[in-house]
This record gives structure tokens, sequence and C-alpha cells, in this order.
């Protein structure tokens, strides 16, 4: 089955392409840097020529809030545009575990409009949320950082290896299209701010992180379970502190939010 990921050279779209490989799929990563340019619609009808299924994990290159909305609405009207044309049965979007319970977050106002977008289109579809992930602690942190000290709220989190979300991605592009929301998470719920000064106190980076309950968080507070995801979801199999422990070179410092990677 030929299935192309849109930002298939990212973090998370590399790690797609592997694991469909891996399973006897043709699995093609899109993305500018290989002539796929979701945003002006560059080469999209080439490469869906033939496909079965669409597998969203691009991001945009700015959180701001009208390039993030103006990213998402576009690109992914454009691919749903493509994929009609070429007669794609399944379109597959990564999204956010949260993303519709913070509307004061323009990115997450950008990913609730692109969830809109999918289901109002006429092809079947699946949306994964995912909650953040392990490698983009130090990305939180330092957004965070005010001198030597890290404010973040001290609410509920559930983040989740990389592999893990690709693994759970790669599953629903192969199988039928849900037409709805899966969310997935890691098996290990913590404090916002335990993680992060964990995570910080195992690399040996001195700065002190402080429970700030008004700390915002891509530009919204947070409650007790704004991060978090309903009992239903699929579970990850990657705890924290292995992750960490595996963890070759230092925290990644991505510019992507969770459900996104490049």
């Amino acid at each position: 089955m030929k299935i192309v990921i849109i930002g298939g050279s990212g973090l998370i779209g590399s790690k797609v392409v592997t694991k469909l490989d891996e399973h006897g799929h043709e699995a093609l990563a899109a993305s500018p840097s290989s002539g796929v340019n979701t945003l002006t619609g560059e080469g999209l009808a080439e490469i869906l020529e033939g496909a079965s299924v669409v597998v969203d994990v691009s991001n945009s290159p700015s959180f701001a809030d009208a390039p993030v909305m103006e990213f998402f609405k576009t690109s992914t009207g454009n691919l749903l545009t493509y994929e009609a044309a070429a007669g794609v049965g399944h379109h597959v979007a990564l999204s956010v575990v949260g993303a519709d319970r913070l509307p004061d977050s323009g990115y997450l106002r950008a990913k609730t409009a692109q969830e809109k977008l999918i289901k109002e289109s006429s092809i079947p579809y699946s949306i994964v949320r995912a909650t953040q992930f392990f490698e983009f602690v130090k990305r939180i942190a330092d957004s965070a950082t005010d001198g030597n000290t890290v404010h973040l709220p001290p609410v509920r989190f559930q983040p989740m290896a990389a592999d893990d979300v690709a693994s759970a991605v790669a599953r629903v592009a192969m199988g039928s299209p849900l037409n709805g929301i899966v969310e997935v998470a890691g098996p290990e719920q913590f404090g916002f701010d335990e993680l992060v000064r964990f995570g910080l106190s195992a690399r040996k980076d001195p700065r002190e992180v402080i429970a700030d309950p008004h700390a915002r968080y891509f530009g919204t507070e947070l409650s007790e379970r704004s991060l978090v995801p309903g009992d239903d979801a699929q579970l990850g199999d990657t705890r924290f502190e292995d992750w960490l422990s595996r963890s070759a070179s230092p925290i990644l410092q991505p510019t992507a939010f969770a459900a996104a990677s490049k």
C-alpha cells in the first residue's frame, strides 16, 4: 500500500516512514526538501498519484497566532483538495491532546481549525491526538525560563516517547479510517513541574523549576487536567526514566509542539 507521509523527514515523520516500511508498505516521505510544499501545492499531485493513505505530521515554522493559523488552514486545505482529486481513501493527522480545551492558545486554536477541516471534508479520516513528547522537555523548560528559574504550572502531565507516537500513527495509518479521534499518551502521569525538574536534573542543568499555578503554556493557563487524555487513551510502553537513561545525547530542542514534528 502506498502511504505518503507529509513532514516525513522530521522527528515523528521519519520514524513513521521506517515503521511502515518494516510492515511492507511503500512509505514515501514528503517535505519541502523533497520538492513537496503543502502551502503552495507544489509536488502534491505527483506524489499523491496512486496513494491509498496520507499521513500528515507536518508543523508550522512559526507559532505566532496568525502564521500558525494560516499554515494549518492552507496546508490542510491544499492537502485535502489534492487527495480528493487523487482518490486517496484515508487521511491521518497528528494533533494534540487537549487542543479543544485551550482556546486561549493560538497554536491549539490552529490545530482545532485543522481538525475541523478534516472532519468536514469528504475523505475518510483518523485524527491521532498525542500528548507532549519526552524529546521536548528541554524546549519546554527553555520557553518557561526567566533568568535561572523555570516557571511551570503544577498540573497533571502524561508525556510519551516520540517512538511510541510514531508507532501509534503508523498503526492507525495501516488500519481502516476511524472517522474520529484516538488519544495516545505515555504510561505514567507526573506533575508538569515535577517531570521537567527531573529531566533537567538528570542532565545536570542547574536551573530551578518553580511550581507556578499562573505560568502560561503556549499562551494559556492550564487546569489540572488540560494536558492529560481521557480514560480510553492508548498508552505507549516507554517510561520516562527508561527513555532518559538510554538517551545518548542531550534532550533535543525541536521547533515543534507535540503532535507535531516537521
